[in-house]
């Protein structure tokens, strides 16, 4: 009973959690947002204070140089995606007749019959395109809700991250005093356990995005592929799902590279090196630095909870898949060590199979 009534109590926690997450998923954002950014920048905070500054000074001081650099890179980005996606749609007209050439050939009549109807959507002038994209912002920009996001992570972020770094060893001993004393120090293991697979997946992961994002635009630009500095960063960003960026890039890459240099064949085999090459350095290469075996996150259930959490609750499900998966899979890895050690799985193992011939000293006590 006493193990019983700790074991129920997390479980309603965790159904209420999940609760609250599925009915307040519009606001939660910024908050779950706050949190996220909390757990990567406490540690540099701890850093900082352990040197001898105050805490809320080198947290402000963290939350105000980690604000500045997003704010760089954004003024860096939003020019070359506006270049990008401006000569694109000065291109659209050529992509499209060049690739109406390549399904129409009559030795690949399957292609005409899936993309018959993508053709007749797509001959539309660029100016119809570009005066669809401004309807659409502006009934971005005119809705409520979308402005009030926007809001939310521009203002409320900053604020909800500052005061969850500040309190954060406060609220970790909190939580510790909560857990029941007898299985304290086994709950400590295992949440050091999560946090060692969340952070070093994070970290290892991350630089391998950055890594994969410099090394495609790179390979892309120097092969000649149009918007390289719009696929290559994608692609690499993506990445963080692993196997979805490389194939989401190799996808549009050869798309592009059919519908800029078809019939020649050079820019297509320079794709497909490209993310050959980079599938097998992120794989056998980054990884194995910089992840590492320790980090135990199989890419095939990082995917299905990515997808799942995001089904469920958008924005912010795609925030919480990796904790939650991880969290996930150490609980599962603890729960079958403790299954395979209990008296359950012993008595399972002494009973014989159908049909099988009972243990010597069962038959020598037979009357």
């Amino acid at each position: 009973m006493n193990v019983a009534r700790p074991f129920t109590f997390w479980i309603a926690a965790l159904a209420i959690g999940l609760a609250v997450l599925v009915v307040l998923r519009d606001i939660m954002l910024p908050f779950v947002a706050g949190m996220a950014l909390a757990y990567l920048l406490a540690p540099v905070v701890d850093r900082l204070e352990r040197i001898g500054l105050n805490r809320a000074g080198a947290t402000l001081a963290i939350i105000a140089l980690f604000i500045l650099g997003v704010g760089f890179l954004i003024m860096l980005a939003v020019p070359i995606v506006i270049t990008e996606l401006s000569a694109f749609i000065d291109n659209l007209p050529a992509y499209i007749r060049r690739l109406q050439v390549f399904a129409s050939n009559p030795n690949r009549p399957w292609l005409t019959k899936i993309f018959g109807q993508g053709f007749r959507v797509a001959e539309q002038s660029a100016g119809e395109l570009t005066a669809l994209g401004t309807d659409f912002l502006w009934s971005l920009w005119s809705d409520g809700r979308a402005l009030l996001s926007i809001f939310s992570l521009l203002v409320v972020t900053p604020i909800v991250t500052f005061f969850f770094v500040y309190d954060w060893h406060r609220m970790l001993a909190a939580i510790d005093l909560e857990i029941p004393a007898a299985h304290r120090d086994q709950v400590r293991t295992l949440a050091r356990e999560i946090d060692d697979t969340v952070s070093g997946f994070v970290r290892g992961q991350g630089l391998i995005c950055l890594i994969l994002a410099a090394f495609y635009v790179l390979a892309l630009t120097l092969g000649g592929l149009n918007h390289a500095l719009l696929i290559g960063p994608a692609s690499g960003l993506i990445s963080f799902i692993p196997y979805l960026g490389s194939l989401t890039g190799l996808v549009v890459s050869l798309c592009t590279a059919i519908v800029q240099s078809w019939p020649n064949w050079t820019l297509i085999y320079v794709v497909v090196a490209t993310f050959f090459v980079g599938s097998f350095m992120a794989d056998y290469v980054l990884a194995p630095y910089l992840i590492g075996p320790r980090v135990r996150l199989n890419p095939v259930w990082l995917m299905f909870a990515m997808f799942a959490f995001g089904s469920l609750f958008g924005i912010v499900g795609l925030v919480v898949a990796v904790p939650l998966a991880a969290a996930t899979g150490v609980l599962v890895r603890f729960g079958l060590k403790q299954y395979r050690a209990s008296a359950i799985h012993s008595d399972m193992a002494e009973i014989p199979a159908l049909g099988a011939e009972p243990p010597a000293h069962s038959r020598a006590k037979a009357p």
